[in-house]
């Protein structure tokens, strides 16, 4: 369970303190996982977006990034409604929890090393809450490397790649996708089309 109040990190710690003063009806804290412990779909993202996550207190809620995440989840079965606005909204995952790699929203959308370094022991029990025969999907080539690091693995054996997918102990699999941010959309990186067929790949492995 992560402290609402963790002071692990100074620097996030201190930005989280400037925002809650810009934004008072933010969240600005840690942002915890959503979805039940026992999912069979863990997916991983870098950190909570500063109008997304930060705001609204849920994982992907209230962004761009989380339109084409909800959307796709929505259509492979693993989301009850396709938009995801607030933490009051009704959603709900199906077999599916969603969480960042990093649980503080850092500036400028980018954790330093020491940061994701501190942040790992969290996600590391995440992972750990992973039943046999499931998946882990990344989201973006920061927060593949951290999940790397999380479960004890060689970064050089498991590259990140769009549609990149690996067997894992446990008969776990990972999946990986460029992150669904604006940035990836507009600059055609990245199309909901492409990013659906990995979620459809990983509806076709947990069925």
């Amino acid at each position: 369970m992560i402290d609402p109040g963790c002071q692990l990190c100074p620097r996030l710690a201190d930005y989280r303190t400037s925002l809650q003063i810009q934004y008072p009806d933010y969240h600005c804290a840690p942002v915890a996982d959503f979805g039940a412990r026992d999912a069979r779909l863990l997916i991983v993202g870098l950190a909570p977006g500063l109008h997304g996550a930060n705001a609204s207190g849920r994982p992907f809620t209230g962004d761009a990034s989380g339109d084409l995440l909800f959307g796709a989840l929505y259509q492979h079965g693993f989301a009850s409604q396709a938009m995801a606005r607030s933490r009051n909204d009704g959603m709900q995952l199906i077999d599916c929890r969603i969480t960042n790699a990093v649980k503080c929203v850092p500036p400028k959308n980018l954790p330093q090393t020491v940061e994701r370094n501190t942040c790992n022991h969290f996600l590391a029990q995440e992972i750990r809450d992973l039943p046999p025969g499931g998946v882990l999907f990344t989201l973006g080539g920061i927060a593949h490397r951290m999940v790397i690091r999380a479960l004890g693995l060689c970064e050089a054996a498991y590259p990140f790649g769009h549609g990149n997918r690996y067997q894992l102990e446990n008969d776990r699999q990972l999946f990986a996708s460029y992150h669904p941010s604006r940035y990836n959309t507009n600059t055609g990186r990245l199309t909901a089309e492409g990013f659906a067929r990995v979620v459809r790949d990983i509806r076709e492995v947990l069925l």
